[in-house]
Parts: structure tokens; sequence; C-alpha cells
């Protein structure tokens, strides 16, 4: 009798210790000291990345109407240079939680073409910044430098471990000097 009790009461208390807390976005981002140039020290695979090898950079730029333009560059292992441009725009009343689309702008009232871009993780004096979204699927630690310190490239790893991201395929781009 007991052991048939057992089972349904581990199942029943253990997925909910398993569950992760939602993800959350930093309070407060000031988009114009957001913009300009971040520099991909490390992301979990995306998809849309796989060629790109190095020198790989994210550049806002403020638009008048309270977007931004996304100008996404890398170069691939075989030397050739590849950009995309697209848009960020805020999602919600969080200002820290914006959604990207690199889709031609004629499909931007497509709700699919959005894609959650969250500042999880942000330096007072935006040096660095860890970007995710809320099924942590994705992940970038960015830098305004092309290269961390080690020490902060390590708490920064930690950091998104304590939220939940598993690293075990983290890709390093730029190793921390």
């Amino acid at each position: 009798m007991v052991r048939h009790l057992v089972l349904p009461l581990l199942m029943l208390f253990s997925a909910p210790a398993l569950a992760q807390p939602p993800l959350q976005a930093v309070p407060e981002l000031d988009l114009a000291r957001y913009a300009g140039t971040w520099h991909e020290i490390a992301r979990l695979p995306m998809y849309f990345e796989r060629k790109c090898a190095r020198d790989i950079t994210a550049t806002y730029t403020p638009r008048e109407d309270g977007t931004l333009t996304v100008r996404n560059a890398c170069v691939r292992a075989d030397g050739v240079n590849m950009v995309s441009e697209g848009a960020a725009r805020k999602s919600g009343d969080d200002p820290a939680k914006l959604q990207v689309r690199f889709a031609p702008r004629w499909l931007s009232a497509l709700p699919f073409v959005w894609a959650d871009y969250w500042v999880i993780a942000l330096d007072e004096d935006y040096r660095w910044a860890i970007v995710g979204e809320p099924g942590r699927e994705y992940l970038w630690i960015l830098a305004r430098e092309p290269a961390l310190d080690a020490k902060t490239f390590e708490d920064l790893q930690g950091r998104a471990r304590m939220m939940g991201y598993d690293l075990a395929e983290l890709i390093v781009v730029s190793p921390p000097r």
C-alpha cells in the first residue's frame, strides 16, 4: 500500500521543485546608454549564427520612433564578412524586455517574426550585458570591448547558471584575457 502512494507523491512534489522560476529582465534599461556596439563574448548555439566564427558584433542605433536599428556582423571561418540588419522594439512596459526582428519591415505586423530579447544582467556602467529569452534557449554574453577579463567572464557564467541556464554547449567566441 505504501509503495503505491510513494510514486504519486514523488511525482507531485518533484515537478514543482524542478520547475524554474520565471526569468527576470533587469529592472531598468536606458536605451540611449545601451545603444552602440557590443561584442559577442559567448553564446549558446543559435541557428542564425552557425556560420559566425569571430569578430561578432551587434550595433544598436536609436530611431526617432523609440525603436532601434540592429546591425549584426561577423566574420565566417572562411574570412567572409556577414551582416544582417533588423529592428528592436520594447515589449510591453518593461524597459529591458525587447523584441527583435530580422525579417523585412513589411512583415512587422506578423507576431512570429519578432523574437524575445531580454537584458537579464547589466553592468551599472554598461560595460557588459547578458541577454536571454524566457525559455532559456538562447543566451548571449556581450561586452563593449572585444574581450572580458577571466574573472568577469567566470562571474557572468555563474550568473547565467543561477538564472537556470545550462551552459554545457556555451560557445566562447572571444576567450577571456
